[in-house]
């Protein structure tokens, strides 16, 4: 009888494919990052550990053994979802690995404005010695945080160290710790002109595509901000270029964009109000670990015990 099979679709580190192995001492492990050399071990591939592109064709064509995706990201837009649902295809993602990264990259580009460092660093660059009409504080202001899973929750939590008021808004509406008032996604209108910064946590969605343009810019104040570490085409980009151009919000911190890379022609690369980090706001020395260690393995006992995988579980109604 042949062993099943897993596919860990990157270059892991041997300890953990070890800890896998300790996990499934019965199975095949193919693993590296390489995916030509991965073919063939993808067709008959249970489990597959981290989607790619590249691999989707030999999937969906070739395979008819697969049960199981653990993806290496949060966001699961760029997976054939609908495919993969006719098929009863678990997917369980990376949800919750980022939630320390990203916060800390959300305050970096809040006071990374509101402090002016994008200027000086330019004005360092030149040698030049100049104030930057630095005058925003972010104490005692108010926070709107769209999305609040782990990430929005970690970002709540800190901002209540700077004494923010934090507004939320989750689909469920459901109150949480940190977060002061609670809203659902209908009540948006009455939650921006609230807020002196908006963060943005959301996963992509047919629900959460192009929600954020002129209407909502027109709603918030001059003096606000903007920060997007959800995904690009949840704002509609044209539309948030006018609002910065013309004053309608104050600035933006951005990782996420609707083409990726950012083009090279894009206005938002040269103004001044705007701070561009390239797609990395869950980077972190300790992504691999959290990965694999605090989702993945507890799943795959649960899946050796014949259970679906709990952990971060897909809704494929929801899309995240």
């Amino acid at each position: 009888m042949s062993k099943r099979k897993m596919v860990v679709n990157l270059d892991l580190d041997e300890k953990y494919i070890d800890e896998i192995k300790e996990v499934a001492p019965d199975w095949e492990i193919a693993s590296g990052k390489d995916t030509d050399e991965l073919q063939e071990d993808l067709k008959g591939a249970e489990v597959i550990l981290h989607w790619k592109k590249a691999i989707e064709q030999t999937v969906l064509e070739q395979n008819n053994q697969l049960k199981w995706i653990q993806t290496w990201s949060a966001g699961v837009n760029n997976l054939p979802l609908e495919q993969l649902s006719k098929r009863n295809v678990s997917i369980t993602s990376a949800n919750g690995v980022h939630a320390y990264p990203i916060s800390e990259t959300i305050f970096a580009l809040m006071l990374g404005l509101t402090r002016k460092i994008h200027t000086y660093v330019r004005q360092q660059q030149q040698k030049q010695w100049e104030h930057a009409d630095l005058k925003l504080e972010i104490h005692e202001k108010t926070i709107g945080v769209l999305g609040v899973g782990a990430i929005g929750l970690e970002t709540a939590k800190i901002a209540k160290a700077f004494g923010m008021k934090v507004l939320g808004v989750r689909h469920s509406g459901k109150s949480t710790d940190y977060v002061d008032e609670m809203y659902t996604p209908d009540q948006l209108s009455d939650v921006l002109p609230q807020c002196d910064v908006v963060v943005i946590t959301l996963p992509l969605t047919d629900e959460t595509t192009n929600l954020f343009g002129k209407e909502q810019f027109d709603q918030m104040k001059n003096s606000s901000l903007l920060i997007n570490i959800g995904r690009g085409p949840i704002v509609k980009e044209d539309e948030l270029v006018e609002a910065l151009q013309s004053g309608k919000i104050a600035g933006a911190g951005l990782d996420v964009f609707a083409t990726e890379p950012l083009p090279e022609d894009s206005p938002l690369w040269d103004m001044e109000n705007v701070i561009v980090t390239p797609h990395t706001a869950g980077s972190t020395e300790h992504y691999t670990e959290r990965v694999v260690r605090d989702v993945f393995i507890p799943n795959l006992k649960n899946y050796l015990e014949g259970e679906k995988p709990s952990k971060n579980l897909v809704d494929y109604d929801k899309g995240y």
